[in-house]
């Protein structure tokens, strides 16, 4: 019947009970396993854990700030000794103490055999943008105890699924802005239950010709704080200043705060930053890539908006190629130099040294 839940509602789901504490079942064929967040593990639930054989998997980043080996390449999978209690888990996926009080190892882990559903565990915490790392116990049989504890189930291979959920669009208005009286504001919602994002149509851009656009992720502190840690909030300012200027652009905002790892981590990064490390180390301790973004999400909007060519503002050399990859013509660069400030030098360094941003 339609009343059952589709794949992106079981994802959504999942996610959903991750971020509050709530296990679900991840599949592999016949091989399943229980799956908990280690962020929002409770001292209840690891104790129900006991003799489950448990491993907390975590990513080749982390696992090498743990002095850990990443045996599948990609992660690690850490037994789960007896006497581990929930700061000890916690202690493992949050490096915010790392410099007080390192972990002590050795730490066993676990060799051979499929790592498939950790993996799925991994990316479905970061999809609830929760720290990646995840409590993996073995189940027999997946299907009766998720029916049995009335918890989600949901494929690896499913979560794992690299293809870009659709984008549809949800309502447009007129919206005067001080760079041009004739701003449009457009609102796309992925079917995959994640968040919308938004185009901000400024003047009436040619849709035959390239057009002056902008993929500006969320950033919170620097957009609406005026934070001066990073060049954000002078970025969104100028491209829209920039296309009231010429009298016509579209800048897409993305709702992928922090490159993609949330808010909250994002601070945590910022936490690490106090503590020494540079943007790129911060990411790498917490467990995440240097960039977790999609720019599919942006070429999708710019495509569905009529746009076929653009002129991109950016310092990001990775855009223009994504885009390009999406089938969209990148007719031009924009570099867009603006931001810099005593308190950002050293992060705009990081990103020109190691992320390859033009400055």
């Amino acid at each position: 019947m339609t009343f059952t839940p589709n794949l992106n509602e079981r994802l959504a789901r999942a996610r959903a009970d991750l971020r509050m504490g709530v296990p679900v079942v991840v599949c592999d064929g016949d091989t399943a396993a229980l799956v908990l967040a280690a962020e929002t593990l409770t001292p209840e639930r690891l104790a129900d854990l006991a003799g489950m054989n448990a491993v907390i998997a975590i990513t080749d980043h982390r696992a090498q700030t743990l002095k850990v080996a990443a045996y599948d390449g990609d992660l690690a999978r850490v037994i789960l000794p007896k006497a581990a209690d929930i700061a000890w888990v916690q202690a493992m996926a949050d490096p915010a103490d790392d410099l007080i009080s390192p972990m002590k190892g050795p730490f066993k882990t676990q060799r051979g055999g499929a790592a498939l559903i950790h993996r799925a565990a991994i990316a479905l915490s970061k999809a609830a943008r929760l720290l990646p790392a995840c409590l993996v116990a073995p189940l027999e049989d997946g299907p009766a105890f998720a029916t049995q504890h009335d918890l989600s189930r949901v494929a690896a291979e499913n979560v794992l699924a690299t293809a870009l959920s659709p984008l549809n669009p949800v309502i447009s208005a007129g919206l005067p802005l001080d760079v041009s009286e004739t701003g449009r504001l457009h609102i796309f919602r992925p079917d995959d239950g994640t968040e919308e994002h938004y185009a901000i149509e400024i003047g009436n851009p040619d849709r035959s010709g390239p057009v002056l656009a902008r993929l500006h992720s969320a950033c919170f502190t620097g957009d609406l704080l005026g934070s001066l840690k990073c060049d954000c909030g002078p970025q969104l300012r100028g491209a829209m200043a920039q296309m009231g200027a010429e009298g016509a652009g579209v800048l897409l905002y993305l709702n992928q705060e922090g490159r993609g790892i949330g808010l909250a981590n994002k601070m945590r990064a910022y936490s690490l930053q106090d503590q020494g490390f540079d943007t790129v180390e911060a990411n790498h301790r917490l467990g995440f890539e240097d960039d977790e973004r999609d720019f599919r999400i942006g070429a999708e909007i710019l495509q569905k908006l009529g746009f076929q060519q653009v002129r991109l503002m950016t310092n990001n050399p990775v855009k223009v190629a994504k885009l390009e990859s999406c089938g969209l013509t990148v007719t031009d660069r924009v570099p867009l130099m603006v931001g810099e400030n005593r308190h950002n030098q050293a992060y705009l360094a990081t990103k020109a040294a190691k992320s390859g941003h033009l400055l």
